[in-house]
């Protein structure tokens, strides 16, 4: 196989090769050396260059996504190549494209003198150009194309002219590669770079896309078969032309006792045969995250752009052969899966569900899963969507009352209130904007019952969630410590969209499409109320940051990479960081604790037969066309939320399923998106003690200010 080895052995040597290579073409090409001449310098010239390239450009191989335990859930590829050895190549298939495609392999030295002669003849006399190419030679081009210069269509055009130039070339290349390989190696590199048709490349991947087997299992009928297409991949496709692949394949056969490897009796057994082939072929894996499993799209999309951002391209992922090792735990994945779509089913009219799970930690927050109804595709019909709902800003809606956990955590740093503090908690009440002059609107909103106290603690507040005094506490906090607040916790990617969720548009004249969000709610209280874009995973990344201590770390998908030869491969991953101190972590932890047991989750919680410690925010949109579940309990920190995602969103309604329409109540946040949490985490937790909830620091317990 051309390699950095193989083909490194220096100039002098080079130029050896090519000092045989000119007294032999010279040789060779002495009838018509008039016609020849003018070609030498330009063939000399470039000779330098492509043995560089050659020597430094690997093969694109398959590169392999796997969950934490090592099954593959995706493949990501440019050609669908399996490299084979040639150990692991049959005898019958060596045999077979020897035959067929040059006889006098094993005797000649890269280039075939008589067929050489007789090409150039030919060529010299104004016909068309002439075959006369050696499987070096051959290799020599087919390296070029599919893999030296894959990306370049002109540099392809140059490979496949057929015009003395490219074939004096190839002859060059071919007698130094015959001079530094071994006809073993020759004949394997080969076997591995031709294509076969469409995407299918090399006779390991050939072997599984058209037999269901492997490269070392060919027989002789198949081996022919494979071996007669090399020609014309296209004419001699057994699926669009299948009497010309069969005329094909029994000719090979005929040329494999020509040659004297295979029987007379025994060939005519095989051209017996038919040509075997799997239905619906060839059968090619997807190149792309869409082929992974239900469960598994979006995390390995995710994955991949995470490899991207690290400094990995996408060329490099699609041709690197890499094993990407990833955090996915396929159990708590699928157990996840199954609750959404038992909440929401897959091609429920306009209505997503998603789901993600964190993993906590002071060094890294493992994403374990992320999953939706949806499924990563392309076909709207089938519930399928090509858009990262779980880690994109897609609830364009916003997770409603969840986000009163950062205008909390502001007040606990600034010491503008404390777990205990009580806060004003009128039915309704107007407040002014910031930066509001005597033109601007107050802000006026209304409690959702009329059923609580006045004024409420910042603790039973978390719980049961009033609007009024976490609006009126972030008019004390201010909206500058909201939003960072928001930040450090988690919303990064989050707070560079606009409030349409998508990045923003600086030709706008509307702050809505022109602004982040980090700018556009500077003097909107409607935050807190969690009216805005958001990401799902970056939502449960929050509650992984409390759960971490106060430590924010990206949400990572990548245990780890190792290239084609099973080394590893460093990613750059952003550091942690320690974004609130402990005891404000450890505190609002507390303050989350009783959503379950007596907050706004409470009703959906009992009847699930919850009885786990964990911390919890429920949130609902004013027209409930999103709700969610923020929280997390043992080592797992989720978010869930069921949001309208069609074209014309309405209410979100309870119900078996969950349904979009006009149901006056609508849905909350308690009844339809932690419903699937206790679902799946009552399985996942069962037989498992339990993992208390950190008590509160006394330090934030009392406004300090």
């Amino acid at each position: 196989m051309f390699g950095v080895v193989r083909l490194s052995h220096g100039l002098p040597r080079f130029l050896g090769s090519c000092a045989i290579a000119g007294v032999l073409v010279a040789g060779v090409l002495a009838p018509v050396a008039m016609g020849a001449g003018m070609l030498s310098n330009q063939v000399s010239d470039s000779v330098d260059g492509i043995s560089a390239s050659l020597a430094t450009s690997q093969q694109p191989l398959v590169t392999t996504v796997t969950d934490r335990d090592g099954n593959p859930i995706a493949t990501l590829f440019d050609q669908y190549r399996l490299p084979a050895t040639y150990d692991q190549i049959s005898a019958a298939m060596k045999a077979a494209i020897v035959s067929v495609e040059d006889r006098r392999f094993w005797d000649e030295g890269g280039v075939d003198p008589k067929g050489m002669l007789r090409a150039a003849l030919h060529d010299s006399s104004g016909g068309s150009t002439q075959g006369g190419s050696t499987i070096t030679q051959q290799y020599v081009k087919n390296y070029l194309i599919n893999v030296v210069d894959r990306n370049d269509k002109a540099a392809q055009y140059e490979d496949k002219a057929d015009t003395l130039a490219r074939k004096l070339r190839e002859a060059k290349i071919a007698v130094q590669l015959g001079q530094s390989e071994s006809k073993e190696d020759i004949l394997t590199g080969y076997l591995n770079v031709v294509e076969f048709t469409g995407n299918v490349y090399g006779v390991g991947a050939a072997a599984k896309a058209y037999f269901g087997t492997t490269a070392d299992k060919l027989n002789v009928q198949q081996s022919a078969l494979l071996a007669g297409m090399v020609n014309n991949p296209n004419l001699y496709n057994p699926y669009t032309h299948p009497q010309q692949a069969l005329e094909r394949r029994n000719q090979v056969i005929d040329d494999m006792v020509t040659n004297r490897t295979l029987a007379e009796k025994d060939a005519e057994i095989a051209k017996a045969t038919p040509l075997g082939v799997l239905d619906d072929g060839p059968r090619i894996p997807s190149s792309t995250c869409m082929g992974a499993a239900p469960d598994a799209g979006f995390f390995c999309q995710y994955a991949e752009q995470y490899l991207i951002q690290a400094g990995f391209t996408a060329d490099q992922l699609a041709v690197g052969g890499y094993t990407i090792r990833t955090t996915m735990d396929p159990v708590v994945s699928q157990t996840v899966k199954n609750a959404v779509e038992h909440n929401v089913p897959t091609t429920q009219y306009g209505v997503a569900n998603t789901f993600a799970v964190i993993r906590p930690g002071a060094q890294t927050h493992e994403v374990l899963a992320m999953v939706a109804n949806r499924n990563y595709g392309t076909d709207p019909a089938q519930g399928e969507t090509s858009s990262n709902i779980v880690a994109n800003a897609s609830n364009v809606f916003g997770a409603g009352s969840s986000f009163k956990i950062f205008t909390s955590a502001a007040a606990m740093e600034t010491g503008k209130a404390g777990l205990n503090t009580p806060l004003p908690n009128q039915a309704g009440q107007c407040f002014t904007q910031p930066g509001a002059n005597q033109y601007t609107a107050p802000y006026c909103v209304q409690n959702d019952g009329t059923n609580y106290p006045d004024p409420i603690s910042l603790r039973d507040g978390l719980a049961t969630s009033p609007n009024v005094a976490f609006v009126g506490l972030e008019s004390q906090v201010g909206m500058p410590a909201v939003l960072d607040m928001a930040r450090r916790l988690g919303l990064r990617n989050t707070l560079t969209t606009n409030d349409a969720g998508a990045t923003p548009d600086p030709s706008s004249s509307n702050p809505q499409y022109s602004e982040p969000q980090s700018q556009y709610f500077s003097n909107k209280l409607s935050f807190t109320l969690g009216n805005s874009p958001v990401s799902p995973l970056e939502m449960a990344n929050v509650s992984a940051t409390l759960m971490s201590g106060g430590v924010w770390c990206a949400p990572n998908p990548i245990l780890s990479v190792t290239d084609r030869d099973g080394a590893p491969v460093a990613v750059k991953q952003q550091a942690c960081e320690q974004v609130v101190s402990p005891g404000l972590a450890n505190s609002l932890e507390a303050g989350l604790s009783q959503d379950t047991i007596s907050g706004t989750s409470a009703s959906a919680a009992r009847a699930a037969g919850w009885s786990h410690p964990d911390i919890g925010k429920t949130g609902t949109t004013q027209q409930s066309e999103s709700v969610a579940f923020v929280g997390g309990v043992d080592d797992y920190a989720v978010s869930s939320m069921v949001f309208a995602d069609g074209p014309k969103p309405e209410e979100v309604c309870p119900g078996t399923p969950v349904h979009l329409g006009s149901c006056g109540h609508g849905a909350f946040g308690g009844t339809v998106a932690a419903p699937p949490y206790f679902t799946a985490f009552n399985q996942l937790l069962a037989g498992k003690p339990d993992t208390p909830i950190p008590a509160a620091d006394p330090a934030y317990l009392n406004a300090r200010s």
